[in-house]
């Protein structure tokens, strides 16, 4: 399958054939969906990284579509071309998770479970966690699931703890909504070496932006970085892990610069089925949107994991 050649406009183009629609969550609140309908092999449900939206990842829905995949995947509420969660809307603010959580539930109880079967989920960074949050929770009831370069802790100059206890104090100290951040991440190299080594790939991000300037979300508020350091502690600790009888994929960059590659091992290490692939120093934070010597590796690691479990 690694040999299928897909054609680079598919990152600037949403396909004719695929569907963009709004649905409302169970209290109202807008959710942008995309579905791509494929051929007899199952449905992968996508769900992206804080601040992203799905139109970064076309260029592999596009790759799973061609080999068989339903492909669907919704902006999480408060960013991408869902509805927004601060006065600003270029703060990517979010006071808890659990609504998050609830809107991944309702939609894969009332739209992922009637597309055909077998159903698989695939979370990035924050997906990620949010995916295998559900999992431990029982709202999701996958045949396999993929975690890449997933948030299962955050890469903290300071540690996790020291980070942690700074977020929660200044979430405390003034407007919990006000950005963490103004510019580039303090302390880190540019976005774009945080993220990926391909820079075409990472100018479709721009792209997108500059067609639909609406889809832009810049830092975080401190109110989402204190609950990101307290759920994925929650997560680590929770003795779920070792009871989850759910097949496990792990896409890991060792170098990762946004999430901490440690507290992935660790809990893969806990998982009764997990398969653990690791990556070096050639690959940053978002694997499948990485130059392609990464990026067809983790395809190919992803294509091998669902022929097994999820067939």
């Amino acid at each position: 399958m690694m040999g299928m050649m897909i054609d680079p406009a598919v990152r600037r183009l949403i396909p004719t054939a695929a569907r963009v629609d709004i649905a409302a969550a169970a209290d109202g609140w807008p959710l942008r969906r995309f579905l791509w309908p494929g051929g007899t092999r199952g449905t992968i449900l996508f769900q992206a990284g804080r601040g992203d939206m799905f139109e970064k990842y076309l260029e592999t829905f596009a790759y799973w579509q061609a080999a068989g995949w339903t492909v669907a995947a919704f902006d999480w509420r408060g960013q991408g071309g869902s509805g927004r969660l601060c006065a600003d809307p270029a703060i990517g603010h979010c006071g808890d998770f659990a609504p998050w959580l609830a809107d991944l539930a309702a939609q894969w109880r009332d739209w992922i479970t009637p597309l055909p079967a077998p159903h698989v989920i695939v979370g990035h960074s924050m997906g990620g966690y949010l995916a295998l949050r559900a999992l431990l929770d029982g709202a999701v009831q996958p045949r396999a699931a993929v975690l890449v370069a997933p948030m299962l802790g955050l890469a903290s100059p300071v540690g996790a703890w020291l980070g942690g206890r700074a977020a929660r104090l200044m979430r405390r100290l003034g407007d919990p909504a006000r950005a963490a951040w103004r510019g580039e991440r303090p302390g880190l190299p540019d976005r774009r070496r945080l993220l990926t080594g391909d820079a075409d790939r990472y100018a479709d991000e721009g792209w997108w932006y500059e067609a639909e300037p609406t889809l832009r979300l810049g830092p975080p508020s401190w109110a989402w970085l204190d609950e990101a350091f307290a759920a994925t502690a929650r997560l680590r600790a929770d003795p779920a892990l070792t009871r989850l009888d759910v097949p496990v994929l792990l896409l890991v960059a060792d170098h990762d610069r946004l999430v901490d590659a440690r507290a992935a091992h660790r809990v893969a290490a806990r998982l009764p089925r997990a398969t653990l692939v690791r990556f070096g120093e050639e690959a940053a934070h978002e694997l499948l949107r990485e130059r392609d010597a990464v990026r067809d590796r983790a395809l190919a690691a992803i294509d091998s994991f669902l022929a097994e479990q999820a067939a």
